[in-house]
């Protein structure tokens, strides 16, 4: 027979030890976007309803393409990341992980075909 305390039961059952640094890494992202959400509304207003050879022209310089490079980053991060948190909290089980691998995949293909279409538009 068997005499485990309860903590000798309750190792490697606990947290993953990653709560801090999602919540950190969460704060900083929203402060990010404080800042870079208003920049891209200003870079991106002006531009807004121009004809295709504006746009492009636009976009070449690079202080408009990289402030919506940036907010584009930032905010799929930033939504990767809180829907990982509101999965994990809802979402059990096999259909959770599936569902956390799919958000992801969708989050990164977004950012990944927006930069690519701002590096097109820029060069």
């Amino acid at each position: 027979m068997r005499y485990l305390t309860d903590r000798k039961r309750a190792v490697g059952m606990g947290a993953s030890k990653t709560g801090t640094e999602h919540h950190w890494s969460m704060q900083v992202s929203s402060i990010a976007l404080i800042i870079l959400v208003p920049l891209f509304l200003f870079t991106f207003g002006p531009i807004l309803g121009s004809s295709y050879e504006e746009v492009v022209a636009y976009y070449s310089r690079p202080w408009p393409a990289s402030i919506a490079a940036l907010t584009l980053i930032v905010g799929m991060t930033h939504f990767k990341n809180g829907a990982q948190m509101a999965i994990e909290d809802y979402v059990h089980g096999m259909a959770g992980r599936l569902t956390i691998i799919g958000v992801t995949i969708l989050s990164y293909a977004i950012m990944g075909v927006g930069v690519f279409s701002l590096i097109r538009l820029a060069l």
